[in-house]
């Protein structure tokens, strides 16, 4: 391969990776358009969040119903058609019902809050390790969350879980962001040397 070919080649991938990592930012940036939208209107982020869930069940439902069938003949059959139905089950009734679903969701997120609060305090207290503030401030604010939501109950339900589904959007996109445009200023670094070096190595080859 010549120089200039491998020059050339080298130019085509670079631009091929740059634009990965455009698209990468772009999908970040629709996410946390995404997630903003959600933080604003809590009640509707709540609302698709537990759609989108409720359809996410259906499908793995479909999907190991017939993986299920597939495999008939294996002793694993009757417990895949089990789990298949649960999520077949659990998809439709959230789906006709999201706001009873999201109330249940809130109140079993609130118990996990209370819960791991409980247990980071306590934990803390008992081992008291290097990470002993972090791990006592972690449990605190654990305990008062879960304390707060379920002060609130039912009505939190309105705005909790679509809060946290767009703060995960939200995080999730400026990560996305921050990769694609981090990797597109590296690939523009690093493809000037590479043709740099690419048109040295030709030079000294027409030299000799």
């Amino acid at each position: 391969m010549s120089p200039r070919r491998g020059s050339a080649t080298t130019q085509t991938q670079g631009k091929r990776l740059s634009r990965s990592f455009g698209w990468l930012a772009v999908l970040g940036v629709i996410l946390a358009v995404a997630g903003i939208i959600g933080l604003v209107y809590t009640g509707l982020a709540t609302l698709t969040s537990m759609l989108l869930f409720g359809w996410l069940l259906l499908v793995g439902g479909l999907v190991g119903l017939l993986h299920a069938v597939q495999s008939r003949g294996s002793s694993f059959f009757w417990l895949g058609v089990v789990v298949a139905a649960l999520n077949l089950a659990a998809g439709v009734v959230i789906i006709r019902r999201p706001e009873v679903a999201a109330e249940a969701l809130t109140m079993f997120a609130a118990l996990l809050f209370l819960t791991g609060g409980v247990f980071r305090l306590v934990g803390s207290l008992v081992v008291r390790g290097p990470q002993f503030g972090w791990t006592l401030v972690q449990g605190a604010f654990g305990l008062l969350l879960g304390i707060l939501v379920l002060a609130e109950w039912p009505s939190s339900s309105q705005y909790v879980i679509g809060c946290f589904f767009s703060l995960a959007l939200l995080f999730d996109g400026l990560g996305l962001i921050a990769t694609g445009v981090g990797g597109r200023g590296i690939v523009n670094l690093v493809q000037p040397e590479e043709t740099g070096k690419s048109e040295q190595r030709g030079q000294d080859q027409s030299y000799n």
